[in-house]
């Protein structure tokens, strides 16, 4: 019924949001796989590195998903290029994994910024419509034809937010969940980097 009468540009608005939950899904499993204890994590790195068991350390690493298990991963490999080398090795893989976490939100915040205006441009095509059938019925225009297409125009109106709204939330949550994940990030690899640089440089793995 509100498709029908809300014109062509109802259509679009509803594979943007089919377009937007699809994002939101995956960035959300995304990111709840994404974020561990880190504490508990870099805790049993620590004891299995201080028995000088990096075979071990390496495999725990690989065993766990997530940007942070990858920074602990990269420190360990690194552990030989002393501590300016393992920071800078933590600092390049840290240019990798925020851009992963960063991917498809700006799909998000622009589909929260065009559904506005997806809706206005129902609204002018809803009263473009209304006047060009108002024109050619003349004097026998009635009220169900004007109601009809300011029923369009406000239908297309309504539907623009009603998208907006939600993505924009979406996005702010998803922005919120990066960040938590980032300072993760920032707080394991200056614990890391500490523990490593203690490993002696004669064990490899």
């Amino acid at each position: 019924m509100l498709l029908a009468n809300g014109g062509p540009i109802m259509w679009v608005l509803l594979v943007v949001s089919a377009v937007a939950v699809a994002v939101f899904l995956e960035r959300f499993l995304h990111y709840h796989r994404a974020q561990i204890n880190s504490t508990e994590f870099l805790s049993g790195v620590r004891n299995v590195v201080r028995r000088e068991n990096i075979v071990e350390a390496i495999s725990i690493c690989e065993a766990t998903p997530g940007p942070v298990a990858r920074l602990v991963k990269t420190a360990i490999l690194s552990r030989d290029r002393g501590r300016d080398g393992v920071r800078e090795a933590l600092e390049e893989a840290g240019l990798v994994e925020v851009p992963r976490l960063e991917e498809k939100l700006n799909l998000l915040a622009t589909i929260a910024q065009i559904a506005p205006l997806l809706g206005l441009l129902g609204n002018v095509l809803g009263f473009i419509r209304l006047f060009r059938e108002m024109q050619t019925a003349g004097p026998f225009a009635n009220v169900n034809l004007l109601a009809r297409g300011i029923w369009e125009a406000l239908i297309c109106t309504a539907a623009g937010l009603a998208v907006a709204i939600p993505c924009y939330a979406a996005y702010n949550y998803l922005v919120s969940r990066v960040n938590a994940i980032v300072l993760d990030m920032e707080k394991a690899a200056t614990e890391i980097l500490n523990i490593v640089t203690e490993i002696p440089n004669h064990k490899a793995p």
